[in-house]
């Protein structure tokens, strides 16, 4: 055998050697974004807000407004939105909290007088000696030199958490400026990334990012209106339950609904949690269920189906994971990134799935059958039968 042939060992090993460059780059490239997953956030959140806006600025266009003008318009849009959402939800919010702040009281002693005692009396534990004061300077008597390591980290964190809240503020004013020269040379950087793409893979790697952007634009699209529906349906429900806290809980549900099950199971705990505190009664529990399931129907059966659809087509397991797997591996940016992430890898593997299913590997190599086709009989004016030819 040639060894410079296809199949000799010289091409062998030098598809290995590319093969192993690429995964060295991809490595390198995973090891610097961990790095600068701080810098990129502002970047990564523009870029997406920058996407989401750019049809409407391409439909603007072809309705005869030049570039900037369009780009002018949906920027401003998308800045007034933000400012209305500011200013009805900001007071609104800061009003909720300042409310826990003073029922913080009344929750400790609701857990320490009914909440832990209920426990200890059906599961036999002794929860309440351990919150005993003398036994918890005892214990911390005893082990003060981990008590000390543990409070100089603390210092260590809160001195460095600081830095971390003037990073989000500086990154919150750089967000717009970012927005607004990605949304203006958006098409721009798209022509400049398709012209590097080697001519004979341009149509694969130009459907595949079609697809992806129509599975991840539908689906974002379509999730955030469902964020933004089931927020105000579960704040004005348990508002109406008469909670004190309802508007913030029902916020805090319709944001985490972007995780399968984390929404409304966080919510049922917080508003029931509430309800028995500021209550005390049952009844009111039961309105807090019957408001997180008239809002798990509705989005079962008519937000998420119209809305959102099959969009990612992702299990919700898989959606899980891949927030929680992108928050552990590059924190705020990682969760971020995970579900566009995940439905660009889910298009791939769709992709890997139909090239699997066309090749020889998955056909075989044996022979095809052919089925001749069959022999009409015609019958003449006469009455006499006969064949015809079939094509033979």
């Amino acid at each position: 055998m040639n060894p410079s042939s296809p199949d000799g060992p010289d091409a062998v090993i030098s598809r290995f050697l590319v093969r192993l460059q690429r995964a060295a780059l991809l490595l390198a490239l995973g090891w610097l974004v961990w790095l600068l997953a701080p810098v990129l956030t502002p970047f990564v959140l523009a870029a997406m807000l920058a996407w989401l806006g750019d049809p409407l600025v391409d439909r603007l266009e072809a309705r005869g407004r030049s570039r900037n003008v369009a780009v002018l318009l949906v920027f401003s849009a998308m800045l007034l939105v933000l400012v209305l959402a500011l200013v009805i939800l900001v007071p609104m919010i800061v009003r909720q909290v300042s409310t826990l702040v003073d029922s913080l009281p009344g929750y400790g002693d609701w857990i320490l007088q009914t909440a832990l005692p209920w426990v200890e009396a059906r599961t036999g534990l002794d929860i309440l000696g351990w919150l005993d004061p003398e036994r918890l300077a005892a214990y911390v008597r005893e082990h003060w030199e981990r008590a000390g390591g543990i409070a100089a980290t603390a210092l260590g964190y809160v001195s460095r958490s600081g830095f971390a809240v003037l990073g989000w503020v500086t990154n919150l004013v750089l967000l717009p400026v970012i927005t607004f020269f990605f949304l203006r040379d958006w098409d721009r950087m798209v022509e400049r990334v398709a012209a590097m793409i080697p001519r004979d893979h341009l149509d694969t790697v130009s459907r595949l990012a079609r697809d992806s952007s129509e599975v991840l634009g539908g689906f974002l699209r379509g999730q955030f209106l469902v964020m933004l529906i089931l927020g105000v349906m579960y704040g004005v429900g348990l508002w109406g339950v008469g909670l004190e806290l309802g508007v913030l809980i029902g916020l805090i549900a319709g944001l985490l609904t972007f995780v399968p099950y984390l929404g409304p199971a966080s919510g049922i705990v917080l508003g029931v949690i509430a309800a028995l505190v500021q209550f005390g009664d049952w009844q009111h529990v039961a309105g807090v269920l019957v408001v997180f399931g008239i809002g798990q129907v509705i989005e079962s059966y008519w937000l998420t189906p119209k809305l959102v659809g099959d969009r990612i087509g992702l299990h919700p397991v898989a959606v899980i994971f891949a927030v929680l797997a992108g928050g552990q591996l590059f924190g705020f940016l990682g969760m971020l990134l995970a579900l566009p992430a995940a439905a660009v890898a889910n298009v791939l593997l769709r992709f890997a799935h139909e090239r699997y299913t066309a090749s020889r590997l998955y056909a075989g190599q044996a022979p095809a059958i052919v089925v001749a086709p069959a022999r009409s009989v015609i019958v003449s004016p006469d009455g006499q039968a006969g064949k015809d030819s079939g094509g033979a």
